[in-house]
């Protein structure tokens, strides 16, 4: 039978899609599999059995409808392609309609990556609700800090009400306990409303350790051989596996209109086949929505920058971005003396990586081969790479969960996240870091059993990554993830957003962003990759000059606590730490912690 697809939505070759009002088409992938039933409304019907392990069955069927698969031994299992479930990864999945949804933002075509200012979110713990619908009614705040985009932590079906979205089991369908696919669209049609970019966190390096079915009929989904740091491999040289996540990429883009991408662990995503995966996905993508800003991120932690790559004339070929995890680690060395796990590399020569992770967006050498074979070199523009002072993993996988602004002093606070906006490259903020949230961010599951413990004994490792326990404290003292309690007191507290010193944060990062859009998003936008200059500095300061062609961009950046001798620089200042009137730059010191960004235009 020819392949269907639902109308105006791209072809699928995994999972259940309607051809019509009232008829569905079905297929599974079960090579393991003599036969295999579709059980649709409590109705079993045997499925046709095609080449290379394929299972198909068209019959009446409704949006709404309740259905899932039986295997030969008689037991059932959802459609690992499930656009929602009913109850978890376990029960029946539901048939969706994902051209049912009325979109009010129909001319939206998206943003350029330059005016990118990111916000990262969790879904369940940004309001006290904890769903698409609650969340859509905030974005307006986020809209107006002078946030562009949001980007979503993972959503995908997983056992359990509450978690992180890095232990995802069925990625095509947004967790029941967030809503419904439709509530999770009109999220996205909302934040388009206020000029917001939305950007979703995927995983394709693993399955979560619960309810993942897949093994129990096509085992070769999987590479036995070949470990991941959360357990065997996935087979991308299965022609399969690589349309499942290929399709799964393309749904989230085009059925719920996301205006991007972030792959987690792009690392351990290991391939044998030519071109890789990640190149043929990207490629792939970019044919697909060749009329829209599509963006999309990689966290990599080989720093490779084929992954990154321009093209002749400067537009990225298949990744826009990376996260810049040297930039953090180094930072966050200088403010905080933290030396162990993650950080520990960073010790040594720490302000000649800080200049280099902020100049050139890398200060530790690649360890992975380069996977494209168009990589012409290793230059890249600034907004090639995503920086940020913390994210989810470096609050929430700290012992206690705390924020940057409570490990350090208000005027060093005040002088990194300037610095964070004013580097050309790409900023992004945790949640709730626009009006300076002290609430913890912890690590938290839903599991039982084995499981459970497993998660509750890997925190102190973790912990010991991130910045080790606190003096005083063992173990037993660790929040414990399995806690409902310690889900909920990871939520935002909004009351702080409304509060006096809240708001003077909200208006200190409106300005900043204010000050990003009309000086420094123009630059990113010229032809070509600017040259950069790191000025010779001793420790605690840094001075680097980017040049857009004729125009200079130029920050100075003092993070001790005295007064130093930076180096000169031309253009008229954006944005000052200085008092009005301070005329002590002009003799060539820059108070302490402080900062002066310039602009020299043409």
């Amino acid at each position: 039978m020819q392949q269907q697809q639902s109308p105006g939505l791209f072809r699928r070759t995994w999972g259940a899609s309607l051809i019509s009002a009232d008829a569905g088409y079905f297929r599974l992938w079960a090579p393991d599999e003599r036969a295999v039933r579709l059980i649709l409304n409590g109705t079993a019907h045997e499925m046709k059995a095609l080449d290379d392990g394929w299972f198909e069955h068209s019959l009446t069927a409704r949006a709404g409808d309740l259905y899932c698969f039986q295997l030969s031994d008689g037991s059932l299992v959802a459609d690992p392609a499930s656009s929602a479930q009913q109850n978890g990864p376990s029960g029946p999945s539901i048939l969706v309609d994902q051209a049912a949804y009325d979109w009010k933002e129909t001319s939206w075509r998206g943003r350029p990556w330059e005016e990118a200012i990111i916000s990262e979110l969790h879904i369940g713990t940004f309001t006290p609700e904890g769903t698409f619908r609650a969340a859509g009614e905030r974005l307006a705040h986020l809209a107006d800090a002078g946030i562009t985009a949001i980007e979503i932590m993972p959503v995908a079906e997983a056992p359990g009400m509450r978690g992180w979205g890095y232990d995802g089991v069925l990625h095509f369908a947004p967790h029941h306990a967030y809503g419904t696919p439709d509530e999770f669209k009109a999220l996205v049609d909302r934040a388009h409303s206020l000029g917001l970019m939305v950007l979703l966190d995927v995983v394709y390096n693993h399955f979560g350790p619960e309810e993942n079915a897949l093994p129990r009929y096509a085992a070769d989904f999987f590479n036995k051989d070949s470990a991941t740091p959360w357990g065997a491999s996935i087979a991308f040289e299965q022609e399969p596996v690589r349309r499942f996540f290929i399709e799964n990429a393309l749904c989230w883009l085009g059925d719920f209109r996301f205006d991007g991408l972030r792959i987690d662990a792009t690392e351990q995503i290991r391939d044998s086949r030519k071109p890789h995966i990640l190149v043929e996905m990207a490629r792939e993508i970019r044919e697909t929505f060749p009329e829209r800003h599509v963006h999309l991120v990689v966290e990599d932690a080989h720093r490779r920058r084929s992954l990154v790559g321009r093209g002749p004339e400067g537009i990225a070929e298949l990744f826009t971005a990376s996260w810049n995890d040297d930039l953090h680690n180094a930072l966050h060395v200088v403010a905080t003396g933290e030396t162990k796990g993650h950080y520990k590399p960073f010790a040594a020569e720490t302000w000649r990586k800080i200049r280099e992770a902020m100049a050139e967006g890398f200060a530790l050498p690649a360890k992975g081969t380069e996977i494209s074979s168009h990589w012409t070199g290793d230059r890249l523009p600034p907004e090639a790479r995503v920086n940020f002072l913390q994210n989810h993993d470096q609050i929430g996988n700290r012992a206690f969960g705390e924020r940057l602004i409570s490990l350090v002093g208000e005027d060093l606070m005040r002088v990194l996240t300037a610095t964070l906006m004013l580097v050309p490259q790409v900023p992004l903020l945790f949640m709730g870091e626009e009006y300076g949230e002290t609430q913890p961010f912890c690590f938290f599951a839903d599991y039982e059993g084995e499981i459970a413990e497993a998660v509750r004994s890997g925190r102190q490792g973790e912990a010991e990554n991130f910045g080790g326990m606190p003096r005083g404290k063992t173990i037993a003292d660790l929040p414990d993830p399995l806690d409902p309690r310690t889900f909920a007191a990871s939520k935002l507290r909004w009351d702080r957003a409304e509060s006096p010193a809240g708001r003077r944060h909200l208006a200190f990062i409106r300005e900043l962003a204010d000050i990003r859009q009309r000086h420094i998003a123009p630059l990113l936008k010229q032809p070509g990759v600017p040259d950069h200059r790191i000025l010779p500095t001793g420790d605690g300061l840094v001075a680097v000059d980017w040049l857009f062609g004729s125009a200079v961009l130029a920050l100075r950046i003092n993070l001790t606590d005295q007064a130093r001798p930076v180096p000169a620089y031309s253009g008229a200042p954006i944005f000052t730490t200085m008092a009005a009137g301070d005329c002590s730059l002009t003799a060539g010191e820059l108070p302490g912690p402080g900062i002066v960004a310039a602009v020299a235009p043409p």
